[in-house]
This record gives C-alpha cells, structure tokens and sequence, in this order.
C-alpha cells in the first residue's frame, strides 16, 4: 500500500469520526427536521467514506451507488423486526441499524451523498490534471 492511499485511508476515518461527531452533537443539541436531516445525510457521507476506505481507487459514481444502495438497504430492513432485535441485544449495533423506517431518511442519504461524490469527482480530476502537467 502506497503512502498516498494509507493517508487517504486515515483522513478517511478521520473524515467519519468528524461526520458521526457532527450528527450526535446536532442530536444533543437539536430536535426536530433540522436533527433528523442532517443525521441522515451525515450517515450517507459516512458510509461514502467507508466505501473509499475500503476501495480508495473507486470512481465517484460507483461509491454514490454503492453508498445510496446501503443505506437504502439499511432503511427498507428497518420495516421488518431484524433492526429492533438488533438494538435490543446492543447499543452499538442499534446505532449501525436504526430503529425504525422513515421515507424522509430515503430522500436525506443521497442529498449527503451527492456532496461528497461531487468533491471526489472534483479531486480525482484535479489529481488527473497535474499528474498529466508532470
């Protein structure tokens, strides 16, 4: 492994420690659309940056996809009773599944998502330009 792809890996994690921070310090200090929102659109950046984690060299669209599709999954399981077993037995687990669906979070995950698919696109091409200026 390259020192560029274990520093993007690190400021990776870095990034998705920052994002779920941001959505628990939004939840402790808010309620209601704003908390709601931003906590489903900081949960789809912070599986975007999982994605990347595990596959630096993924194209934008294709970690979009990935991400959008997971927490879609994520969403539509919690209409049946998996998620709740899940977060009765452990907190942490609980946090990963949610507890129950909300149509507003399947619209949220992208909004977050699209963001960060379009700061890739950005810095991929930036990094494809001075790498064809050398």
């Amino acid at each position: 492994m390259s020192f560029s792809v274990r520093w993007i890996r690190l400021a990776l994690v870095g990034l998705a420690v920052v994002f779920a921070a941001a959505a628990y310090g939004i939840r402790a200090v808010m309620d209601g659309p704003i908390e709601q929102y931003s906590g489903a659109a900081l949960s789809g950046a912070i599986v975007y940056a999982i994605v990347l984690f595990i596959r630096p060299s993924i194209t934008p669209w294709i970690a979009g996809v990935i991400a959008v599709a997971y927490c879609w999954f994520i969403e539509f399981a919690q209409l049946t009773t998996i998620p709740a077993t899940i977060f009765e037995h452990s907190w942490f687990a609980g946090q990963l599944v949610g507890a129950q669906f909300d149509l507003v979070d399947v619209t949220w995950y992208p909004i977050g998502i699209i963001l960060f698919v379009a700061a890739h696109w950005y810095l991929r091409s930036r990094a494809a330009r001075t790498a064809d200026t050398r």
